[in-house]
């Protein structure tokens, strides 16, 4: 089952369900998705309920609270928001059977557990009661969303204490969790969770087959553990995100405080902070651990006394903008916090184990021509983000990261010149002067021209060290004349290569690539042209060796009788 709604939230499903050992079955699953369209908050609802046993009514309370919750929920006015439309749906179906037990002896003390997920826009809402579980797999962590809702003591550990319809007034636990492209989700019953170890349900999920599979897997596993019991799973996977929106970022900037950036050892919102990996002029990046769940990750701070609190909040928007948009394997991506969990600015990043392209530049060997020929190939497709409208504005060794398995990811976007979006007050946008476009310079404020131009001084300085023009200091205003050749410093470097690099860092832009793309072609393809070395002026030696050696004997010979003067006179 594929659903799709707010145009690019894309949430796949698969449920199973069987009866087991048992007479009859009392679970009940279910999901549903409401209107589709631009803006539409309602999303999507999967749900799993356990009738509890021993009672009469056990599959009606089931499949009533499923479907009623369902039918409330999808019934709310949008304006009241998801979490409060939730609970309004649930406190009713909750009402309605604990009235019905009341007053038909056929259904007395008829209940259920309940876990529902509500996945709209970036987020999953849970709303659970009762002894069923929620998990969600993220990459390699694997974390339980709920609690059971039992005694835990005693002959009777696994009788509940809460459950729909046991009471007038339902405690509820609720919960939101940001969302994270490949996150898979789980709801079971008790006669999956109760007879599969934890590291088995793992396992089970961690296969990555298709919903459908995963969770016909998990319940024939349950079975096979020996569960006599109902058993069902329902798995959830996050296909698409949609980008984030820009009133929502801004409004949620506004709303955080800007303080001193924090110093390893203290712990920011459940974010332990371990050491500093970077410090520019703009922020500060440290590796941390997330508590939460144990998580190593990169939290980024903006620096004080840098650019006004308007320009640090928008550099927030904007990389966060930028993530929900770009979807490319060279970029770096942006994790998102769970609503509400953070109290400050900072933007959160996967931690990337690897070195930065500068840091590589640092050791030795040099880079030859095919790990250079990688590394440009791929920080050239990084680039080309321009596609969706973005120039990064900040392109350089430091901010490009080689990591141990040969991948690459460009990060640091939050400078970036993004379609639709406030820009920066000019004094406010950075750049490192030696990776600047000369028209930069000038007052302009970046295209995707000058972006091919700090690629090319980038690429430039991979393989040289230095820079086409040289290191160009703060503050200065240089002049650009011819740049060095590439081949000057690396003789042992093909010539094509020397002529795409000096073309991408031409100081006139009409003189570039067209675009990017086209840059990139070219380093994919150019070894297949014979591209003659640049023309360069032999020495007299090799052009005339007869007509050396005499002028050296002249020379040698004018010396001589200078040296012999001061002999004769005497």
């Amino acid at each position: 089952m594929l659903s799709r709604y707010d145009h690019d939230l894309r949430v796949e499903i698969g449920f199973c369900t069987e009866t087991g050992r048992r007479r009859d079955n009392q679970d009940y699953v279910a999901a549903c998705s409401g209107p589709l369209g631009p803006g539409s908050l309602h999303g999507l609802v999967a749900a799993v309920a356990d009738g509890v046993g021993g009672h009469k009514g056990g599959r009606e309370a089931a499949e009533t609270a499923v479907r009623g919750f369902i039918e409330a929920y999808f019934a709310s006015p949008e304006t009241i928001g998801v979490a409060r439309a939730a609970a309004r749906a649930l406190e009713s179906i909750n009402g309605w059977i604990a009235a019905q037990a009341r007053v038909d002896q056929k259904l007395a003390g008829m209940a259920t557990t309940f876990s529902a997920l509500i996945f709209s826009r970036r987020s999953a809402y849970l709303a659970h009661v009762g002894d069923s579980r929620a998990y969600r797999l993220r990459g390699e962590d694997f974390e339980q969303l709920t609690n059971d809702h039992v005694l835990g003591r005693g002959e009777s550990a696994h009788a509940l204490i809460r459950a729909v319809g046991f009471e007038d007034v339902l405690r509820v636990d609720h919960a939101s969790h940001a969302l994270c492209l490949h996150d898979r989700f789980l709801l079971c019953s008790d006669g999956v969770h109760a007879f599969l170890r934890r590291e088995a349900i793992r396992k089970l999920l961690a296969e990555r087959v298709s919903p459908q599979e995963a969770a016909e897997r998990l319940v024939a596993a349950a079975l096979a553990a020996g569960s006599d019991d109902n058993a069902t799973a329902l798995v959830a996977d996050v296909v698409d995100l949609p980008p984030a929106d820009q009133g929502a970022l801004s409004q949620l900037a506004a709303g955080l405080r800007i303080g001193e950036p924090p110093a390893p050892g203290e712990v920011v919102d459940d974010y332990r902070l371990e050491r500093i990996i970077s410090q520019g002029r703009n922020s500060r990046l440290l590796l941390a651990t997330d508590l939460r769940n144990g998580r190593p990750l990169v939290v980024k701070f903006p620096l004080a006394r840098v650019a006004d609190d308007a320009s640090r909040r928008r550099a927030f928007v904007n990389e966060a903008w930028v993530a929900g948009r770009i979807r490319s394997p060279y970029v770096g991506e942006i994790v998102e916090p769970e609503e509400g969990r953070r109290t400050q600015l900072y933007s959160v990043m996967p931690f990337y184990e690897g070195e930065t392209l500068e840091a590589r530049l640092a050791r030795a060997p040099k880079i030859e021509l095919e790990e250079g020929l990688s590394i440009a190939t791929r920080l050239a497709r990084a680039v080309a983000a321009h596609r969706a409208g973005v120039v990064h504005r900040d392109i350089k060794a430091d901010n490009v990261i080689l990591l141990k398995d040969g991948s690459l990811r460009l990060v640091d976007l939050g400078v970036c010149r993004v379609p639709r979006l406030e820009d920066f007050c000019p004094e406010d946008i950075p750049g490192t002067p030696s990776y600047m476009a000369p028209e930069l310079f000038l007052g302009a404020s970046g295209d995707e021209a000058s972006d091919l131009f700090a690629l090319g001084v980038t690429l430039y300085r991979a393989f040289a060290r230095d820079y086409p023009y040289g290191e160009i200091e703060p503050f200065s205003t240089p002049r650009f004349g011819r740049p060095r050749p590439l081949i000057v410093k690396r003789p042992d470097l093909p010539a094509w290569i020397n002529a795409a690099i000096l073309r991408a860092v031409a100081a006139d832009p009409r003189d570039r690539f067209g675009d990017v793309v086209e840059f990139a072609f070219e380093l994919e393809n150019g070894a297949l042209r014979n591209i003659a070395p640049p023309a360069t002026k032999k020495p007299l030696y090799e052009r005339n060796p007869l007509v050396f050696w005499k002028s050296l004997s002249l020379i040698l010979a004018f010396l001589l009788f200078l040296a012999l003067i001061p002999r004769a006179w005497r």
